[in-house]
């Protein structure tokens, strides 16, 4: 097996190509709903003081979400811990989840700064 094909193999891993697919439809989506909801407002400026009108409704859309995925990464948690009980998996889970909250965190104080 040649280099340049090992290195490329996980491309051709069905899980990888899904979550690739995912990501292109949902950057699709959202460029599509952008270019409609410009035309729709009549302008890029318009479009903006929309968004900026309703940016709580934005926020509460935002929390549903980080809830509901608070929620399905407890749920996934559990199940992790019960198959992997050793301390080292329990590490990896606790520097995932503190990396998740900061980023998390930075994107809202980057909206919230861009607000302000």
């Amino acid at each position: 097996m040649s280099a340049g094909r090992w290195r490329l193999s996980w491309l051709v891993n069905r899980r990888v190509g899904l979550a690739l697919l995912w990501t292109v439809l949902l950057l699709i989506a959202a460029v599509a709903a952008n270019v409609v909801g410009i035309r729709m407002a009549g302008s890029i400026h318009g479009w903006q003081r929309w968004m900026g009108a309703h940016a709580g409704v934005f926020l509460a859309w935002r929390m549903l979400l980080y809830g509901a995925t608070a929620w399905g990464w407890l749920w996934m948690r559990r199940r992790l811990r019960a198959r992997e009980p050793n301390e080292v998996a329990g590490q990896r889970l606790l520097r995932v989840e503190i990396a998740a909250i900061v980023a998390l965190l930075a994107l809202e104080a980057s909206l919230l700064m861009q607000a302000g």
